[in-house]
C-alpha cells in the first residue's frame, strides 16, 4: 500500500518539476527570441518580450510556486550567473532525488514488505 502511494508521489513531484522546468525554459527562448528580433530592427528592447510575474496565470503561478519549493533545498547547489545552470541543476538533482529516489524506496517496500 505504502509502496504504491510512494510511487505516485514520485511521479507526480517529477512531473510538477519537468513542467517547471519546461515553464522556465520557454519565458528564456522567448526573451531571447525578442532580443534577437529587436537587435535586427535595430530598435531598442522591447520590455513586451519578458514574462513579468503579474502576467502569468494562476495555473502558472501555482506551477512556480510548487516548483520553487521542490528546488529550494538544491539552490544553493549552482552559484553561477548563468540562469539556466542555476535553475537546470537544481532540476536534474530534484529529478533524481524525488522520482528516481523515491521510486527506488517504493521498489524496496514492495520486496521487503
Amino acid at each position: 500500500m505504502v509502496d504504491g502511494v510512494l510511487r505516485w508521489v514520485a511521479l507526480v513531484v517529477s512531473l510538477l518539476v519537468v513542467a517547471g522546468f519546461a515553464m522556465f525554459a520557454a519565458d528564456q527562448l522567448t526573451h531571447a527570441s525578442h532580443q534577437q528580433v529587436s537587435a535586427i530592427d535595430d530598435s531598442p528592447a522591447q520590455q513586451q518580450g519578458t514574462v513579468h510575474a503579474g502576467s502569468r496565470s494562476s495555473f502558472r503561478k501555482a506551477i512556480d510556486d510548487v516548483d520553487d519549493v521542490l528546488l529550494k533545498p538544491f539552490s544553493g547547489v549552482a552559484n553561477s550567473s548563468d540562469s539556466w545552470i542555476r535553475h537546470g541543476i537544481p532540476t536534474l538533482l530534484a529529478i533524481l532525488v524525488y522520482g528516481v529516489g523515491l521510486g527506488f524506496l517504493a521498489r524496496y517496500m514492495r520486496v521487503r514488505g
